[in-house]
């Protein structure tokens, strides 16, 4: 809204407004995000349609988290130039047509490749990284908690859909599946974006030149390449631990003979703490920070992911895919908010977009990493192992950053 006055623009942060807009993409967040959690799902029949080893059914997920992860500074800058609803209009046909093209595949690579271009890439990736970044922006006092809710439609998402995924891929297979998935979201995310006209309020209170001298110079003490490069190596690491149990829990109950199914309630039940640990997160966040955040849920994440090795019983394995998911919830809305206390809101987009596509990256890399690992060794266990080192770099960069900040001031609100 161009000439918005200081004032007028503090008044549309956190109004009613706001919390309007925040509902409208935390609905879309969960629609959208059905691209990350029901390639997951389908991984056993798709494996079996294909007849292809265990590392190279788990190439599609790959492709669409890499997909979504390149998606998301693709569209944080198209958020950043244009607004956010031209992205999430962009991903709304293209989730539709990437379902359709990916429920009539007669190959691995054909469906591989309608997941990562189309779901990932163009699809997906408008739901999550750039409405993440506009949420931070209609949001000062109450950042945190609002970022939380909107991050909470991911994992909503995966409470909701690998059931729903399930279900149809049982009762009517796995290609009409598909493109009843894709008519959905074209059906309900075109309606859902008209509500995110209007630009946001923080790019009129901080992001003109007369204020660019109140953002650090030198966040943390570093450039800001190189706390941006931290922050990508951290996403990437973490989400290489958080992928392994995230990924190939579906598989790793039919193997241990529980059946699909019951990985797949594990699923949900995993992001489904998750999304109470997102709220917990946020409302910690807006109290203590965002590193000290992102340590807290990066050590509990660890801890969870020990659990696994010594326990496979049925019973454990749903006691500790909920603790897992009540642990690391947190862990990735904490980098929205570290990129918004260090940097300028008018590199939102870009930068926020930036250090989710590591942590999609990390999640693509760790899926992949733990088939290959299953298919060289014939258990997860050295994949559980594979994930708790890499957790440990996270966790290292996360101290790292706390004892930089010690004593140095955060970036305007």
């Amino acid at each position: 809204m161009p000439g918005m006055t200081g004032a007028r623009a503090a008044s549309e942060a956190e109004s009613r407004y706001a919390w309007t807009r925040l509902v409208a993409a935390l609905l879309l967040s969960t629609i959208g995000g059905v691209g990350m959690w029901s390639v997951v799902v389908a991984l056993p029949a798709i494996q079996a349609e294909f007849g292809v080893a265990r590392s190279d059914a788990s190439l599609p997920y790959t492709l669409t988290m890499v997909g979504f992860g390149l998606g998301g500074i693709f569209m944080g800058r198209l958020t950043d130039r244009f607004g956010i609803i031209v992205p999430v209009v962009v991903g709304a046909g293209a989730l539709a047509l990437g379902y359709v093209l990916a429920s009539s595949a007669g190959s691995l690579w054909q469906f591989a490749l309608a997941q990562g271009v189309l779901i990932g890439f163009l699809g997906s990736s408008a739901t999550f990284g750039p409405l993440l970044a506009d949420t931070s922006l209609w949001f000062n006092r109450r950042r945190g908690i609002a970022v939380a809710i909107f991050a909470s439609g991911n994992y909503l998402a995966g409470t909701v859909w690998p059931p729903i995924v399930q279900h149809f891929i049982e009762t009517a297979g796995w290609r009409q599946t598909h493109a009843g998935i894709g008519m959905f979201c074209l059906a309900s995310m075109l309606p859902l974006a008209l509500v995110l006209r209007r630009r946001p309020p923080a790019l009129e209170l901080g992001g003109g030149s007369t204020r660019a001298a109140a953002w650090p110079q030198r966040p943390l003490g570093l450039s800001p390449g190189a706390l941006q490069a931290l922050l990508v190596v951290a996403g990437l690491a973490c989400c290489v631990a958080m992928s392994m149990p995230q990924v190939h829990i579906v598989a790793y109950c039919g193997d241990l003979g529980y059946g699909a199914a019951r990985g797949a309630e594990m699923l949900s039940v995993m992001l489904g703490f998750g999304i109470v640990s997102r709220l917990a997160s946020g409302w910690i966040c807006d109290r203590i920070g965002g590193v000290r955040t992102l340590l807290l849920g990066s050590s509990l994440q660890g801890v969870a992911l020990l659990l696994f090795l010594p326990f496979d019983g049925l019973v454990s394995l749903y006691v500790i895919s909920a603790l897992f998911g009540l642990f690391q919830g947190g862990i990735v809305p904490s980098y929205a908010i570290i990129v918004r206390e260090y940097f300028s809101p008018r590199e939102a987009g870009m930068r926020v977009g930036t250090v989710l596509m590591a942590t999609l990256f990390g999640m693509a890399l760790g899926g992949w990493m733990s088939g290959v690992i299953f298919d060289l060794t014939g258990s997860y266990k050295a994949a559980f192992l594979n994930g708790t080192l890499w957790n440990l770099l996270n966790v290292a960069i996360a101290v790292f950053l706390l004892l930089r900040g010690r004593g140095r001031q955060l970036a305007p609100a």
